[in-house]
């Protein structure tokens, strides 16, 4: 990032200011940021790395190893001081980051941005964000030895901020006027909350509602099945389940469904791509002998970027891996005995109620033949430069009315009240804290035991030799169809009536296959008694990768690397041979029988420097919309059916009426969508190339690290030719991706490999911004020093010695 001063002096002063101030209603005094004692040119810097920093609070003395790549390992004498440490630092290279993420999940936006953001506030306060944060805190309060850690965290964060100078703020605070505050163990709550609804908070009860209502049970069945046909679940088909021996809950008879639902649209829901690729091998199938292990969690493509790489060791135990900033421990890692990722279960954790009120009061709410009480939650949304706003919250026992009179909806006797599990309270804190002291299998399990949300499968290897993959999470045990539509909120038989038991949750250990794998997709066959459904389940990576591990009998370390790099696009090898058969192409000019022709040799792997991958991703995204154009139309909430049902429909139902184009007087089918759709197709990337040359993949996707705030382009990176689709092993789409790419090889130690897209700091003016955005579009990897004692300092390249304060 050499070109910062350059770039900010022209760039920020006239493009971002009048963008910021476009977007959020707010302009920071240009005299100030300008400032040279302590405007943005204090930023341009490298780490301060000096060689003995006071902390408040340290019992002992801590050791921080830097190398290479800014990354910190750290070495402590207690937990105390190794979590103190942790925040001091992550605030260090961090700050801007670690804070704005939970003003993000506490809905406090509009304190920085002004009323522009009030929306959005006031759309998180509603979805409970602040009310689970509380209930997590709550529970984690149950645990001393857990808390006392979460306070040495934050205490080693304000550690740092205390010693800051405005001069030292990070450039974003310069920028949007505003300084750091305290931090909280409230905070890490939140962040933890911020990750659930990322990875936790997509549901479509509503809009399913709406499509029952408008096509019927037969048509919906049709359109949204509960299972797919090439379902490869997380669990191997034919686990037995013969040991679950409890009883099973029953649906109420004569259920009815709801009426269709009057909301135009729902609240913002997470990205529908938010998920990763996991997998484990037995020493059996891997090269040493040794199991090996990888994770790559597939997120929203973001500088600063949302891991920070550590070490963390005490005299008992010493990880590594990714951490989160704002959440104690290596979230994805390994330390001298095991290793452990997480990707997205998808599980349906959130329903959603209709509540009719007594009256316009709203004190009283209709359950069980009785009115019963409400209680009432005041929101105090703080505006930059405008008066704070108070919204009053409605909540039911089944969680807060989010949709009233005075959100989205239009009836001041009724509302839609969201359960979800995120509002119960965990102390997901501690399953993290338990797994950096794992030693083997029994601990990994106990350390998951605490874990309520989001719902995650967890992968495991160990040295001992085991691999295991748990689904994990606090799932209401449902009656069948429970929670696929809107629930009766006055009907106790609609009320999540029992937790399954979390031994009973769906897992496996050494399965006779020889590796456990999981990609978003289905957890379990049919076999599995509990009802269990979501209707984002994945359905092409999963597959690559469990044939991937079937093809042969022993991989090595490459072979972990060419799979989390693969770009095989399975999707479109199960549905472009049936265009090709069926198109009529008679009527093509001859520039786009070119481009078909150049599709139709393809090899379905979307490499950057193909331009079949191009036209595939255009048609695709073109023929989609043509065929749901209906729900475009409605003014209900609705929500597509998923891609691998479209393409069933295409291929199994070509002339359904659903085919038709509603705005054109003929009667299409599949097969005349497929011709209107390429020509569109071949029209736009004609005039593509016309302006910006050739679309190879790798140019006309062109992948993009955006900064957090999105309207600052001097701080992101653009026009990165990385290869993959959002469907493809290699999950790389336009702003989202492959967020940590890690390797483990069970030797004694671990040998661990990783790469992620940016830097260790958050700091734009520092050389260690986004150094590894290059090497992570290639496909490389970083060999993650994995040091044993703090006296091997062969490779450090400084270090710092953090001391207790005089």
């Amino acid at each position: 990032m050499k070109y910062f001063k350059s770039l900010l002096t022209l760039a920020l002063t006239l493009a971002v200011f009048i963008g910021l101030n476009g977007k959020f209603g707010s302009t920071p005094p240009i005299g100030k940021f300008l400032s040279p004692n302590q405007g943005f040119w204090q930023n341009e810097q490298d780490e301060n790395l000096s060689s003995t920093v006071q902390i408040d609070g340290l019992k002992d003395e801590v050791t921080v190893h830097y190398d290479e790549h800014l990354i910190p390992h750290v070495f402590a004498q207690n937990n105390a001081d190794l979590y103190r440490a942790q925040g001091f630092l992550t605030a260090k290279h961090r700050l801007w980051q670690l804070e704005f993420q939970t003003f993000a999940a506490g809905g406090r936006l509009a304190e920085i941005f002004g009323e522009q953001a009030l929306d959005y506030d006031r759309q998180e306060r509603r979805r409970g964000m602040d009310f689970g944060a509380e209930k997590a805190l709550q529970k984690m309060k149950e645990d001393p030895e857990t808390l006392s850690y979460i306070e040495a965290y934050r205490d080693g964060v304000n550690s740092y901020i205390n010693q800051l100078k405005p001069k030292d703020y990070p450039v974003e605070y310069k920028l949007l006027d505003y300084a750091p505050e305290p931090w909280s163990i409230k905070k890490t709550a939140l962040l933890l909350m911020y990750m659930t609804k990322m990875l936790a908070g997509r549901e479509s009860d509503l809009e399913h509602t709406n499509a029952l209502a408008k096509f019927g049970k037969e048509r919906y069945d049709l359109l949204y099945p509960d299972f797919y046909d090439v379902n490869d679940p997380v669990i191997p088909k034919k686990t037995d389940w013969s040991f679950i021996d409890i009883e099973m809950p029953e649906a109420p008879e004569n259920e009815s469904s709801i009426d269709s639902i009057s909301l135009t649209e729902t609240i913002d829901k997470p990205h529908a791509q938010n998920g990763s690729n996991n997998w484990a091998v037995s020493g059996e199938k891997s090269y040493s002998g040794h199991p090996i292990l990888a994770n790559d969690p597939h997120l929203g493509l973001n500088l600063p970027a949302i891991w920070f790489v550590m070490q963390l060791a005490t005299p008992e135990h010493n990880s590594y891996g990714a951490t989160l900033p704002g959440a104690l421990g290596i979230i994805s890692g390994y330390n001298n005995h095991i290793s452990w990722g997480e990707t997205n279960a998808t599980r349906d954790v959130i329903d959603w109620y209709k509540i009719e009120f007594k009256d316009d009061t709203r004190k009283e709410y209709k359950h069980d033949g009785q009115w019963k009480k409400t209680t009432q939650r005041i929101e105090e949304i703080k505006i930059r430069n405008k008066e704070t706003l108070y919204d009053t919250i409605i909540y039911t026992h089944h969680g807060p009315v989010t949709y009233d009179h005075n959100f989205k909806g239009d009836n001041a006797k009724s509302g839609y009240a969201m359960q979800w599990v995120g509002h119960i309270g965990g102390n997901n804190q501690r399953t993290f804290l338990k797994l950096n002291e794992g030693k083997n299998y029994d601990d990994y399990l106990d350390a998951l035991k605490s874990y309520t949300a989001p719902a995650q499968n967890f992968v495991f290897a160990s040295t001992e030799g085991d691999i295991a993959l748990w689904i994990q999470g606090k799932f209401p045990n449902k009656w069948k169809g429970q929670g696929k539509f809107l629930l009766d909120g006055s009907n106790p038989k609609h009320d999540w009536q029992s937790f399954i038991p979390q031994e009973f949750n769906a897992h496996t250990k050494n399965p006779e296959r020889g590796f456990v794998s999981s990609a978003n997709q289905h957890p379990v066959d049919a076999s599995y008694p509990f009802y269990v459904y979501n209707d984002g389940y994945e359905t092409y990576r999963n597959r690559v990768i469990n044939d991937f591990f079937r093809a042969k009998d022993q991989f090595d370390i490459q072979d972990f690397k060419n799979l989390q790099n693969n770009n095989y696009n399975l999707k479109a090898s199960e549905l472009l041979p049936y265009i090709f058969d069926n198109m009529e192409t008679s009527t093509l000019t001859n520039d786009e029988t070119e481009i078909l022709n150049t599709i139709k040799t393809w090899d379905f792997y979307s490499e950057i420097d193909q331009l079949a991958p191009s036209i595939w991703e255009t048609w695709w995204t073109k023929l989609y919309k043509t065929v749901w154009d209906e729900f475009d139309a409605d003014t209900m909430a609705l929500e597509k059916p998923y891609t691998y049902q479209t393409i069933y429909m295409l291929k199994n139902h070509p002339k359904d009426e659903l085919m038709d184009i509603l705005s054109t007087p003929e009667k299409e089918t599949a097969k005349d969508l497929f011709l209107i759709t390429f020509k569109e197709t071949a029209k736009e990337l004609t005039e593509w190339r016309a302006e910006h040359g050739n679309y190879n993949w790798g140019a006309y996707k062109a992948t993009f690290v955006g900064h957090l705030l999105q309207a600052l382009p001097a701080f992101s990176r653009f026009d990165l030719h990385i290869g993959g689709d959002y469907n493809t092993v290699n999950a790389a789409a336009k702003n989202h991706g492959p967020s940590w790419r890690m390797i483990v090889e069970m030797t004694s130690p671990p040998t661990g490999y990783g790469i992620y897209p940016g830097g260790q700091s958050g700091n734009p003016g520092s050389k260690y911004y986004d150094n590894f955005i290059d090497r992570w579009a290639v496909g490389e990897y970083m060999d993650l020093l994995f040091m044993q004692s703090e006296q091997d300092t062969e490779q450090i390249i400084t270090s710092q010695t953090l001391t207790p304060k005089q």
